[in-house]
């Protein structure tokens, strides 16, 4: 016979308690996910059929919250995604295509837009944990269906060095993956985000300082979620339509790319 710290017999768990107290655990956990849970059905279809998204609400500038905040302890909602059965026939040869790679996504370190503006690429970062490059939240509802292929980020920046602008491809081996993490980034894109990436030393800009004001834009493609962020190297809060036309421009040239490669118009 063992004992425990205080000299009193030992007694092995009952099995079946725990189970019993496990599944109770779950079935609270699922109730109070289902409370606030979302269908992407829609949003899949037309993401499938048009090759490409954009949500149309608008997203304030607003300051990520640290990871250890209150946001981040709250239940994260559960979101059903399936494919509709209308999605193209296509489908399946796109997902059988390798997710794109770094130099596929972002192939310029000098990037010149159809409206003349200029952009320099600072730096490019690409890893297929994908949980180290996300908020919490987004990792967590990830989990919930098959792990991330690839995250690839590049950060731009204009001609006068102002602007701090990081575009994220997050790419999956499902499209309801990707339905589900644009639907829930739509909904509410300050929680369930990607991280902005700090400019290298060798740049020779500062790196934006804590809880400035930023733009979050997204798209979705086949496979994909395309973020971008975007900030004023000082922090500034002035000129939000400036920064938010250079978040959304260099969103939409990233997308363009991935949109080319994923509908098999480049190479493998």
């Amino acid at each position: 016979m063992t004992f425990g710290d205080q000299g009193m017999p030992y007694t092995p768990p009952d099995p079946y308690a725990l189970w019993a107290a496990e599944q109770e655990r779950i079935r609270r956990r699922r109730r109070t996910r289902n409370a606030v849970a979302v269908t992407t059905g829609v949003v899949l279809l037309a993401a499938v059929a048009a090759g490409a998204l954009m949500y149309a609400g608008s997203d304030d500038p607003a300051a990520a919250p640290p990871a250890a905040t209150a946001s981040a302890k709250r239940a994260v909602p559960s979101v059903e995604a399936t494919l509709p059965p209308d999605a193209p026939t296509a489908l399946p040869s796109l997902l059988a295509r390798p997710v794109i790679r770094p130099e596929q996504a972002f192939p310029e370190k000098h990037v010149r837009l159809k409206d003349g503006s200029r952009y320099a690429r600072v730096d490019l970062a690409s890893t297929t944990d994908c949980a180290r490059g996300m908020s919490p939240e987004l990792a967590e509802l990830i989990e919930r269906g098959e792990e991330c292929a690839r995250l690839t980020a590049a950060l731009f920046t204009d001609t006068e060095r102002r602007s701090q602008v990081t575009v994220t491809v997050l790419s999956f081996r499902r499209v309801e993956d990707a339905s589900r993490v644009f639907a829930m980034a739509s909904m509410d894109p300050v929680t369930y985000q990607v991280v902005s990436l700090d400019p290298p030393p060798e740049a020779g800009m500062p790196t934006v300082p804590p809880g400035s004001a930023g733009v979050f834009r997204r798209l979705m493609t086949v496979r994909s979620v395309v973020f971008s962020n975007g900030q004023w190297s000082d922090g500034a809060e002035a000129e939000e339509a400036l920064i938010t036309k250079q978040t959304e421009d260099l969103l939409r040239y990233v997308n363009d790319k991935v949109v080319a490669y994923e509908q098999g118009g480049t190479g493998r």
